[in-house]
């Protein structure tokens, strides 16, 4: 869902020190030893902002670009820029999709260096990668049928299913685990892991007091909200919950004067009124799904009462999130005695409003 707040009008505004991102295979210094790259993505999404932290042997890398050729060289002409090869001495990874991991296990081998990232994100993406050219399982076809997709739908979901670690070199077999709170220092400063739920399973953002930054990763950015999904292995999930206590704990733990780098669009200030815009769109989105389930739906029924824009049945990316999302907002509703649910002779689930 977009949601641009760049207007300067607006109450509010968020605020964007810099005038320009850098440019593909360029870097921005926007604090003392700490640069933004901004890599190339093959999606709608069409760039990723990934960081370098300079170290003392080195420099740490925080995410990684998607396993493409244009990414490889970007890496490459940075790490060659200058006449001498730099030397990356670690790579802390956000989460485990693969704009961020991608590169990961590339950077780790040609580096010889640890992998950091929550356990959590690890081994969901280790999962998911095992099923890179298997065909999809009878448990995801029932869930998106009960979704309310076509046959169409469903062909297009099993000739596509199996894609995920196209885009990810294999990871490496160990790991340095990333804890909520855990305090590490990174070149000349302390970063502080906190962890945030809902866009993934155990999402790291790194706040560094001294510097007054924070590396969000997915979990805030500026002009567009995080897709909040349920996913066939855990199709009961209540992921909405942990994204709005997710809003909550950045609010309590961070300070709003930070400069905050997100994975996409441009660094800002203002996390505070981020924070606070993407609760209130969420919960004006859920006010929505209640007043349209006074008549029995079900989740592709949605799609007009959460989406700006349709949601083409062809483009089975988009309607994989928008599907994943809307069953977050009925599960959520779900989960808190607001609907009911019913599996119908159709084999689709039908919610409605429960009975006050």
């Amino acid at each position: 869902m977009n949601d641009d707040t760049a207007s300067p009008a607006a109450p509010h505004a968020l605020v964007y020190p810099f005038e320009a991102p850098p440019a593909l295979c360029g870097t921005l210094e926007v604090a003392a030893g700490v640069h933004w790259i901004r890599m190339p993505l093959p999606y709608e999404l069409d760039h990723i902002n990934v960081w370098a932290i300079a170290e003392d042997d080195g420099w740490a890398v925080v995410d990684t670009g998607a396993r493409i050729d244009p990414a490889a060289g970007v890496w490459n002409d940075w790490l060659q820029r200058g006449g001498e090869r730099r030397r990356v001495t670690r790579v802390f990874v956000t989460h485990m999709h693969p704009d961020h991991v991608g590169m990961a296990g590339w950077l780790t081998r040609t580096n010889d260096c640890r992998l950091w990232m929550t356990r959590g994100e690890y081994f969901n993406c280790r999962v998911t990668m095992a099923d890179t050219g298997q065909e999809a399982p009878d448990d995801a076809i029932r869930f998106y049928r009960q979704a309310g997709w076509s046959q169409n739908a469903i062909d297009l979901y099993r000739a596509r299913f199996g894609r995920f670690g196209q885009h990810v070199h294999a990871l490496p077999a160990s790991f340095r685990r990333l804890r909520d709170n855990e305090e590490i220092r990174i070149g000349a400063h302390v970063w502080r892991v906190i962890t945030g739920s809902g866009h993934s399973p155990e999402h790291a953002c790194f706040h560094c007091p001294d510097l007054k930054l924070l590396i969000s990763g997915d979990q805030v950015l500026p002009r567009i909200s995080s897709n909040v999904s349920v996913y066939p292995i855990e199709p009961d999930a209540d992921p909405m919950a942990d994204w709005l206590a997710s809003i909550e704990k950045f609010k309590a733990q961070v300070p709003d004067d930070v400069l905050v780098l997100p994975a996409h669009n441009d660094c800002f200030r203002g996390l505070h009124a981020r924070l606070e815009r993407l609760e209130r769109g969420q919960q004006r989105s859920l006010e929505r799904l209640r007043r349209s389930l006074t008549t029995p739906k079900r989740a592709v029924d949605v799609f007009p009462t959460l989406f700006a824009r349709p949601i083409a049945e062809t483009q089975i990316s988009q309607m994989g999130l928008a599907t994943g999302e809307s069953l977050a907002c009925l599960n959520y509703l779900l989960h808190r005695g607001e609907v009911t649910r019913e599996l119908r002779d159709d084999g689709a689930m039908w919610y409605a409003l429960a009975a006050r």
